[in-house]
């Protein structure tokens, strides 16, 4: 069976991950409940007559599919794969609000051809002219692992020999409000929004996309393999270790191998105890936390996937992201483990090549 390798990467978050680097300068925001995108400039990338009419989520999956095609240095995908909880939920919002006011009568196509989950996948596409296997997953807080496992599946069947792979979710006003007045998002009074040791409710809201070149053959550009992928819808918090250590014994490795731990935690205090393995299973591990940098959205955990795939690159870990003072010499294996409100877990072996 074939191997899994990354070889090219991008991503566009709250921080200015598109740039070259490592989290250098990223910067810690505690007193913003929604984090918006940093939007690079995208006439490079798509033509200025598109830009204006293109949602945010539709331009930064171009953008950061880009960046990962040109980085593995390949033209046209054999596969591109892509994982959205809440597709282009902008022009959603503007579909719904011309129906009601036009009381359903006179409506133009655009909105709703453009807020269709699938429209990333498609205009990634129709931009390289890839005539390939092409879809979409809207699994909730599980949509890009389950992308990530079908571009696995693909690789490894020999169907394909470079796939691209992404997650990407846009916010709108019309859902941040949803959200605020369901206690979604965290309420104003629980500032600062702290994500380790919170005690408060609720998410810090965000946006992003990130995008990843999978092959079967290493390149210079390489990052690391993709060794195994889990994921179950519920689990109790007392179960999560079962998961994890039957997860490591299925492929072959130990706990006390894995180099660094990955943890999407996002400072819901309701939900956290999910996490709390790491201080028994992985207490002589250095552990890594992401969505204080990003906020929590469906598919934040293709941003934690970014940031172990440079760990294993540069062998490094900042210090912005660090749960720990542990460090290693040598960082081999990285374990990453998500969930969303209990339900959702993931978990993703990475290797170094």
């Amino acid at each position: 069976m074939k191997k899994t390798y990354i070889n090219g990467i991008g991503s566009i978050t709250a921080q200015p991950t598109f740039e070259a680097g490592f989290l250098e300068n990223a910067s810690v925001n505690e007193t913003d409940n929604v984090f918006e995108a940093m939007q690079p400039s995208y006439k490079e990338v798509i033509p200025p007559a598109m830009i204006r009419r293109m949602a945010t989520g539709v331009k930064m999956g171009i953008f950061s599919s880009n960046q990962a095609l040109k980085e593995a240095n390949v033209e046209v995908p054999d596969v591109i794969v892509t994982g959205t909880g809440m597709g282009c939920v902008e022009d959603s919002d503007k579909f719904l609000k011309a129906i009601l006011d036009n009381n359903e009568e006179f409506l133009t196509p655009t909105s709703f051809i453009q807020s269709t989950h699938n429209t990333v996948g498609a205009q990634i596409a129709l931009g390289l002219q890839c005539k390939g296997y092409n879809f979409t997953y809207v699994n909730g807080a599980i949509s890009f692992e389950t992308a990530l496992l079908d571009a696995k599946m693909q690789l490894e069947n020999d169907e394909a020999n470079s796939v691209l792979v992404g997650g990407m979710d846009e916010s709108s006003q019309h859902t941040i409000d949803l959200y605020k007045i369901t206690n979604v998002i965290k309420s104003e009074d629980d500032k600062p929004y702290k994500v380790l040791h919170s005690n408060s409710n609720g998410i810090v809201f965000g946006e992003g996309s990130s995008f990843f070149v999978l092959e079967n053959e290493a390149k210079s550009s390489s990052y690391a393999t993709v060794e195994a992928i889990s994921v179950f819808n519920d689990l109790q918090p007392n179960d999560v270790e079962g998961f994890v250590t039957q997860f490591l014994a299925s492929n072959g490795i130990s706990a006390n191998q894995i180099d660094a731990l990955v943890l999407g935690i996002n400072g819901d205090q309701q939900f956290d105890n999910y996490y709390q393995f790491a201080n028994s299973l992985f207490a002589q591990t250095p552990q890594v936390y992401y969505k204080h940098l990003s906020g929590e959205f469906n598919t934040a955990s293709a941003f934690g996937f970014w940031i172990a795939s440079k760990i294993l690159k540069t062998q490094s870990i900042p210090q912005v992201i660090k749960m720990n003072d542990l460090q290693r010499d040598n960082y081999h294996y990285v374990l990453l483990y998500n969930q969303y409100k209990g339900k959702d877990h993931s978990i993703i072996l990475l290797k170094k090549c």
